[in-house]
């Protein structure tokens, strides 16, 4: 974001142009013209290093579902500190939070970890082509599912929603096919309802015709209890599961899960080995698998209803500031997540999401002035609750938004 030319952020910037590229390790942390540097951050707020406070409803593209520094969280990471950070045995840390977490998602048996959602989707990939013996996967067209699968040019593209010509692509190609993935709440797209009725149609077909089916709910997990697959779409179980985000507390973390069949192809204790070799020096590392039990410890039911209740105060109240102010835009979203779209078309896909170049405009404009009152949104306008937050805090950012909207003279 802008900031005068004396602060902290832009001598930061300069150093950082001159020993990494364009001054970048993070794509999605890069705003223009130049980037804000964070220099601390406790529950809902992060402070930059020029002293400024804001209201974080990214939090880390919805990673800390608790927000920021939380005490519960920091005081088992610093007592795991003591005890070793990363170590060439297994420990009972990675035992516990698997335990937690297959008991949470019906469809998951058995479970890995890994460092990151992109790793978890790789090795969810992996184990599907290994599984079946065929080498290609399908993915939803403008869907992200981390770096490994979004560069894979034998993917087969499907268009979501589009339920006829889901299933005769699917059958054309069933022969070729380890697995369709799919994101069951679409983000990229700005959190796109699944048609009624179209994730069921998906399990049915690739079950049908021997296609492992893919979950990717590294950010759509922190809509319920037991994910997405529970609680909105009843019927739709994967026979793989990738997550991420809320599951590492704070620190680096990705899993994958399933049938114990299909995860049969990582297991050492076959006669012949395992299948599929999965390593990684910080694999399930017990600082991270510490704070993720007790992130996880901290999510109940009752919690998720709560945080539910928040995303759907905000999605109000962000569409009453477009009607009022007579603003041809929409608001999407589900439980914790939000997202503004700078146009009132029908978002049923990734095609139809799309902003054209004034919209996005826009929306630039948009983002800067309601960062400038003190909230942080993504570059696309999405958001989400963090526990530490309130109505206060909900309603702070409905205000802003309205002041923002009056700031940059859109109607």
């Amino acid at each position: 974001m802008p900031g005068s030319s004396e602060s902290r952020s832009d001598a930061l910037w300069a150093r950082a142009r001159a020993v990494m590229p364009g001054g970048n390790s993070r794509t999605t942390v890069f705003t223009s013209p130049r980037p804000t540097y964070a220099a601390s951050a406790s529950g809902f707020s992060v402070t930059d290093v020029d002293g400024q406070t804001r209201l974080d409803f990214v939090n880390n593209y919805t990673s800390l579902i608790h927000g920021h520094s939380h005490p519960r969280i920091t005081e088992a990471v610093v007592r795991q500190l003591a005890l070793g950070t990363a170590l060439s045995f297994p420990t009972e840390t990675e035992v516990r939070l698997a335990e937690v977490l297959v008991r949470r998602v019906e469809s998951i048996e058995h479970l890995r970890f890994t460092n990151s959602g992109t790793e978890a989707v790789m090795m969810a990939v992996q184990a599907a082509r290994a599984f079946t013996g065929r080498p290609r996967i399908a993915r939803f067209e403008g869907c992200y599912h981390g770096a490994y699968v979004d560069h894979a040019d034998e993917d087969l593209l499907l268009p979501f929603n589009d339920a006829e010509a889901v299933e005769r692509e699917i059958g054309s190609h069933a022969s070729e096919l380890a697995a369709v993935i799919v994101d069951p709440l679409p983000h990229r797209p700005g959190f796109v309802d699944p048609a009624p009725g179209f994730l069921q149609l998906l399990r049915e077909v690739t079950r049908s015709l021997g296609v492992l089916l893919i979950s990717d709910e590294i950010i759509s997990f922190r809509v319920d209890h037991g994910g997405a697959q529970r609680r909105f779409y009843p019927g739709y179980a994967a026979d793989l599961t990738t997550l991420g985000k809320i599951i590492g507390g704070g620190f680096p973390v990705g899993a994958f899960g399933g049938r114990a069949d299909v995860m049969a192809v990582f297991d050492p204790t076959r006669r012949a080995g395992p299948k599929v070799a999965h390593g990684g020096t910080f694999n399930a590392n017990p600082v991270t698998m510490v704070a993720g039990y007790e992130a996880m410890a901290m999510l109940p039911p009752s919690e998720f209803d709560r945080l539910a209740a928040l995303g759907q105060r905000a999605r109000d109240g962000l569409a009453d500031v477009l009607e009022n102010r007579g603003i041809s835009w929409q608001v999407a979203g589900k439980a914790s997540l939000f997202k503004l779209h700078p146009h009132p078309r029908s978002v049923v896909d990734y095609r139809t999401s799309l902003p054209t170049p004034s919209e996005q405009a826009a929306m630039d404009r948009f983002c800067q002035a309601i960062f400038a009152e003190g909230m942080i949104l993504t570059p696309e306008l999405a958001g989400c609750m963090s526990t530490p937050m309130s109505e206060a805090e909900v309603d702070a950012l409905i205000a802003a938004a309205d002041r923002a909207f009056k700031a940059i003279g859109l109607a």
